[in-house]
């Protein structure tokens, strides 16, 4: 097989992967679902990041995401949803991350 059928062959894959992960109603592996700063007078940023297989991690971050940062806290869910709650709990309902995340990273 050449690398101009492969390359087709890896296209076809994507888009069926693409296809699948939209109807199962989930996101891409390292989309960013969730990105919202800590609290006010802090540089930490809450990041949820999807796994591309119906799971997300949150992750309390400083700096410039993902390019430059420290990761604070990171905790892995099974799924987008608990991820993403486990986000609005530290960000709207000001749980600690120790409650949510459990020890730093």
């Amino acid at each position: 097989m050449s690398a101009n059928e492969k390359l087709a062959e890896l296209r076809d894959l994507q888009s069926r992967a693409d296809a699948i992960r939209q109807d199962l109603g989930i996101s891409s592996p390292r989309t960013v679902t969730f990105l919202a700063p800590r609290s006010p007078g802090t540089d930490d940023e809450v990041v949820v990041e999807a796994d591309g297989f119906g799971g997300a991690t949150t992750r309390i971050v400083e700096g410039n995401y993902p390019v430059d940062s420290i990761i604070k806290f990171e905790k892995a869910f099974p799924s987008e949803k608990d991820a993403q709650a486990a986000a609005e709990e530290l960000i709207f309902q000001g749980i600690t991350p120790n409650q949510v995340l459990g020890a730093p990273a």
